[in-house]
C-alpha cells in the first residue's frame, strides 16, 4: 500500500460525522473554536447560528460532566455547574412539547408563565421541594396563584449553581406567529431569571427566528447584548477537521498524527494551537493530503482554500458539517476512482465531494424549511446567473395560481404574502441566493448543485 493509499483509508475511518440528534459527543471529536467560546460563557443568553454550525453540538456537550472539564481551560465558569434541558429536539417529561403550547396557547395562556413553570419544575426538584406537576397547566396554576411562594422558591439561598438550555425551539410550532409567541414568552423568561443569583439560561436560535419580532418586549436590550453567533471560518474548518483525523484509530490515527502537530489531553489526541489557525502548517498539512493544485496547475485554484469556498451559502459561509462531508465524500471517491493517484484526495474527487454535501445540505434544508424545495427544485435546468424575471417565469409555471399554492406542512415562507418578490427575500436571508450587482440572480454551489441548477465551467449539478 501507498502512503497515499494509507492516508486515503486514515480518512476514511476517521470520525467525520457531525450529526447531533441528543447524543453526548465523543471527547475525540470535541473542538473549540476561539470564535466559539463566547457562546459558551453564561452570560450569553442568546446563541445565534444556521443549521449544522453546531448549536444542537454544544447543547450536548454542556449537558456532559466529562466534556465540560475538557473545557475548563478555555471556559472555567463551566466547572462545577447543573446543567437542565428546558427544551431540545426530542421529547421529554422536563419540558412541554408542541401538542402542549398548542393546547395552553388555545385556552389563552402565555408561553412566559408556562416557561417559568419549566425553570420552578428544575428549581423545586433540586431543592427538593414540591409543588403541583401533574400536568403543566397545575404548574402555572400554582405559580399565578402562589406568586409569594413562587418567588421565595426561587430566592432561597443555594449551595450550588445552574444553567438551563433551551435548543430546537422550531419544533415548538408549525405556525410562524405562534412560535414568534412562544420564543418571546421565552426570552421574557430568560431576562426574569437574570434576577435570581446563580441561575442561568441559554437560549439557542436559528438565524430567522432571532431576525423576526422575538426581541420586541421592554429591556429586550439586555439579552441582545449578549448575544453571541456560532460561524467558522476557514482555519477553524480546518482546524475541526484535523482533530477529528488524528484521533482515527490505531495505525490510521498514528499515520496522521505524523502530519499534524497535537498535544495529549486526558487521553485525547489534540490538535496545537499553531493548527487552530491559518498557519503554514494547517496549509501543508491539508496540501500532503490533497496536493497543491485544484487540477493539473495552479490555475484551477488550491484545494485548501477551494474545498471551503464552494461549500459557502450566500452569505459566504460553510458549516463544519457540509465540509466534513465533503471530505469523507472525497476519500471515498479516490479509494474507489483513483486508486494510483499521488494523493490521497483528488481533485476531482473532492469536486464530487462538493456534490455529496450540497446533497445533504438539501436534504437539511427541506427538514427546516419544507417550502425550499418545492420552490428551488422548480428551477431545475437553469444555469446561473440569470435574470430574476426568468426565475419568476419558472415560478409561475409551477405554481398558476400565484406563491399562495405553496403549501407546506410548517413554516411557511415568512414574506409569501408580498408574491415571489417576498419569496426572494427569504431565500435570499437564508443564504440559498445572491443577488449580484447587475440585479441578476446567483446560487452558491452548496446548494445549486444539489438542487439541479448549472453554472457555465462550474461543479456539475447531481441531477
Amino acid at each position: 500500500m501507498t502512503e497515499a493509499q494509507a492516508l486515503r483509508e486514515a480518512i476514511r475511518s476517521a470520525p467525520l460525522e457531525t450529526s447531533n440528534f441528543g447524543e453526548t459527543p465523543e471527547p475525540k471529536t470535541l473542538y473549540l473554536p476561539p470564535s466559539h467560546l463566547k457562546a459558551l460563557r453564561l452570560d450569553a443568553h442568546v446563541v445565534v447560528g444556521s443549521r449544522g454550525v453546531g448549536k444542537s453540538f454544544w447543547t450536548a456537550v454542556l449537558q456532559s460532566d466529562q466534556l465540560r472539564r475538557l473545557l475548563v481551560g478555555a471556559a472555567s465558569e463551566l466547572n462545577d455547574i447543573f446543567v437542565h434541558l428546558g427544551f431540545a429536539n426530542k421529547e421529554d417529561a422536563s419540558y412541554p412539547n408542541a401538542d402542549v403550547f398548542s393546547n395552553f396557547l388555545d385556552q389563552g395562556g402565555e408561553p412566559y408563565d408556562l416557561w417559568r413553570a419549566v425553570v420552578l419544575r428544575w428549581v423545586a426538584h433540586q431543592a427538593r421541594q414540591r409543588i403541583p406537576k401533574t400536568q403543566w397547566s397545575d404548574t402555572v396554576r400554582w405559580l399565578k396563584s402562589n406568586p409569594e411562594a413562587a418567588a421565595q422558591l426561587m430566592r432561597q439561598p443555594r449551595s450550588w449553581r445552574g444553567v438551563i438550555l433551551f435548543d430546537a425551539l422550531d419544533r415548538t410550532s408549525n405556525d410562524w406567529q405562534r412560535m414568534d409567541e412562544i420564543v418571546r414568552g421565552l426570552l421574557r423568561m430568560v431576562l426574569w431569571l437574570k434576577g435570581f443569583s446563580g441561575l442561568y439560561a441559554k437560549v439557542f436560535l436559528r438565524e430567522d427566528q432571532a431576525e423576526r419580532t422575538v426581541f420586541n418586549f421592554p429591556d429586550a436590550s439586555k439579552l441582545t447584548a449578549t448575544k453571541a453567533e456560532l460561524t467558522w471560518a476557514r482555519h477553524d474548518l480546518h482546524g475541526l477537521l484535523w482533530q477529528r483525523l488524528i484521533n482515527a484509530p490505531n495505525e490510521h490515527g498514528e499515520l496522521l498524527r505524523k502530519i499534524c502537530p497535537h498535544v495529549e489531553q486526558a487521553d485525547v489526541w489534540r490538535v496545537a494551537d499553531e493548527m487552530k489557525r491559518e498557519s503554514e502548517a494547517q496549509r501543508n498539512a491539508f496540501e500532503c493530503l490533497a496536493g497543491p493544485w485544484m487540477g493539473r496547475d495552479r490555475r484551477r485554484g488550491v484545494p485548501y482554500t477551494w474545498s471551503v469556498s464552494h461549500l459557502a451559502d450566500g452569505k459566504g459561509r460553510t458549516s463544519p458539517r457540509s465540509f466534513l462531508a465533503a471530505i469523507r465524500q472525497a476519500a471515498e471517491d479516490s479509494a474507489e476512482r483513483y486508486t494510483q493517484y499521488e494523493f490521497a484526495l483528488h481533485y476531482e474527487s473532492i469536486k464530487r465531494g462538493i456534490q455529496m454535501a450540497s446533497t445533504i445540505r438539501v436534504q437539511e434544508m427541506a427538514e427546516d424549511y419544507p417550502w425550499v424545495p418545492k420552490v428551488l427544485f422548480a428551477l431545475r435546468g437553469l444555469n446561473v446567473p440569470c435574470e430574476f424575471d426568468t426565475v419568476v417565469q419558472r415560478w409561475a409555471a409551477a405554481f398558476p395560481k400565484g406563491p399562495q399554492e405553496i403549501h407546506p406542512d410548517r413554516l411557511p415562507a415568512q414574506h409569501i404574502a408580498r408574491g415571489w418578490e417576498g419569496l426572494r427575500e427569504d431565500l435570499q436571508r437564508l443564504g440559498l441566493i445572491e443577488t449580484k450587482k447587475d440585479g441578476r440572480i446567483d446560487m452558491p454551489d452548496l446548494y445549486r448543485v444539489g438542487f439541479g441548477l448549472g453554472r457555465k465551467g462550474g461543479v456539475k449539478p447531481t441531477n
